[in-house]
């Protein structure tokens, strides 16, 4: 295993939490830019996340993998979809973004349920 990404989740959460009331009114900012982009319906919840998860793996931000990895399988998302988007995210990052790729993966096994 490469990373427990439940406990990744829970640990960040709480960084956050801090960071929101250190940083309000910016996090209020950004709370409000992540409602605006989620927002729409020309795109649907799965395709939204399964971008999120291929920038997070594009910029190699382990968080952003973790949460868009369980908020894509959230969104109903498959394995094979998950795959695709991750062999997109490699294709445009090359070498750096096939290792974070990897985690996603395994992220996204571990945030959705039983084995498959």
């Amino acid at each position: 295993m490469i990373e427990d990404w439940s406990a990744l989740i829970g640990a960040v959460n709480g960084g956050v939490a801090d960071l929101r009331k250190a940083a309000p009114e910016a996090m209020a900012g950004f709370s409000a830019l992540a409602k605006a982009a989620c927002a729409g319906d020309a795109l649907d919840r799965k395709t939204k996340e399964l971008i999120a998860l291929a920038i997070g793996v594009a910029t190699r931000c382990q968080p952003c993998i973790a949460y868009h990895a369980r908020d894509a399988a959230r969104a109903g998302a498959t394995r094979a979809e998950i795959a695709e988007t991750l062999g997109m995210a490699v294709y445009m990052g090359a070498g750096p973004s096939a290792m974070y790729a990897a985690e996603a993966l395994e992220a996204f096994d571990q945030l959705s349920g039983p084995p498959r």
